[in-house]
C-alpha cells in the first residue's frame, strides 16, 4: 500500500466532504487506540478544527495516558486540534443504578458495555451540535463489514468513516506513516469498554490478522471444509460474527407498504 497516497486521498475527502456539508471541523473521541489516533491525524492534516473528546468511564489508566499523550501530539503537530475531557463515570454510575438487578450476569455486562459507547455517542452528538461538527467514525473494515465489532448506535453512530475501508495492518501501516506515538503502535486493541485492559482478541478469539485472513477466504469463495486445525477455528470465528452482526452491516429494515393496501 502506499500510505503517502492514501493519507493524502483520505484528508482531501476529509475536507471535501466538511466543506459540501457546510460543517466547520470534526469532532473525535479519543480513546488511546491505533484507530482513534490514525483517524484524528487524519482529520487534522485536513487544516480544519478537530476537537478531541476524551470520556472516561472507569477507564484503565494506561488508556487515558495513551490518549492524553496522543492529544499532547496532535496539539504540537497542528494549532487547529483543540482538548475536552467529559468525565461520564458519574453519569454511567447513576444510570446503572437506576436499572433494575438482572439475573443473567454476562447478559448483563454485555449490555452495560453497550452502554458505554452508547453514553459516548450522545457526548459527541453534543459537542457536535454546539460546534457544528462532524462526529468522525474510527472503525476499520475488518470491525466494521467484517466481524461487526462494534456498538449499534454506540461507537457505530457517526457521520462519517474515514478509515473504513483500510484493513486493520493497513491502519497500523498508516499510522507509521504519520508518526503516531509507539505507546498506541505497540498497544494491544482493545474496545475500552469493560474498564480493564481486556483485548479485542480476548473477546473475539482472534487476532486481527486472522480476522482479515478469514475475511479474504471468504472474499475467494472458501468453505469451512477447505480448512483445518486453527485456520478451521479463526474461519468459524469469522463467519460466526458476520452472520450475528449482519444487522449492523445493513440499512435498519423497512415495512415497504404496498400501495394496493394503502389505498
Amino acid at each position: 500500500m502506499n500510505a503517502e497516497k492514501v493519507v493524502n486521498y483520505i484528508v482531501s475527502w476529509l475536507k471535501e466532504y466538511a466543506e459540501k456539508s457546510k460543517t466547520n471541523g470534526f469532532i473525535i473521541g479519543i480513546s488511546g487506540g491505533i484507530d482513534s489516533a490514525v483517524t484524528s491525524a487524519l482529520c487534522a492534516k485536513t487544516g480544519l478544527p478537530v476537537l478531541c473528546l476524551e470520556m472516561p468511564i472507569h477507564q484503565a489508566e494506561n488508556q487515558i495516558t495513551r490518549a492524553y499523550n496522543h492529544i499532547e501530539w496532535l496539539q504540537k503537530k497542528f494549532k487547529h486540534v483543540s482538548l475536552k475531557q467529559v468525565s461520564l463515570t458519574p453519569v454511567f454510575d447513576n444510570l446503572v443504578a437506576a436499572f433494575p438487578p438482572v439475573e443473567n450476569e454476562e447478559q448483563r455486562l454485555m449490555s452495560l458495555a453497550n452502554t458505554r459507547a452508547r453514553l459516548r455517542m450522545t457526548t459527541l452528538y453534543y459537542f457536535a451540535a454546539l460546534n457544528g461538527y462532524l462526529v468522525v467514525g474510527t472503525g476499520n473494515k475488518v470491525e466494521d463489514f467484517g466481524v461487526g465489532f462494534f456498538t449499534k448506535y454506540g461507537d457505530g453512530g457517526v457521520d462519517i468513516s474515514p478509515i473504513a475501508d483500510l484493513m486493520k495492518s493497513e491502519v497500523y501501516e498508516i499510522a507509521k506513516y504519520l508518526g503516531v506515538n509507539d505507546d498506541i503502535i505497540k498497544a494491544a486493541p482493545t474496545d475500552g469498554l469493560w474498564g480493564d485492559d481486556k483485548t479485542d482478541e480476548d473477546q473475539i478469539g482472534a487476532s486481527y490478522d486472522e480476522l482479515e485472513w478469514a475475511m479474504k477466504q471468504v472474499e475467494l469463495g472458501k468453505k469451512f471444509t477447505d480448512f483445518t486445525g486453527r485456520e478451521k477455528e479463526v474461519f468459524a470465528i469469522y463467519t460466526k460474527r458476520n452472520r450475528a452482526n449482519k444487522h449492523k452491516m445493513i440499512p435498519i429494515p423497512i415495512c415497504e407498504i404496498p400501495k394496493s393496501i394503502k389505498a
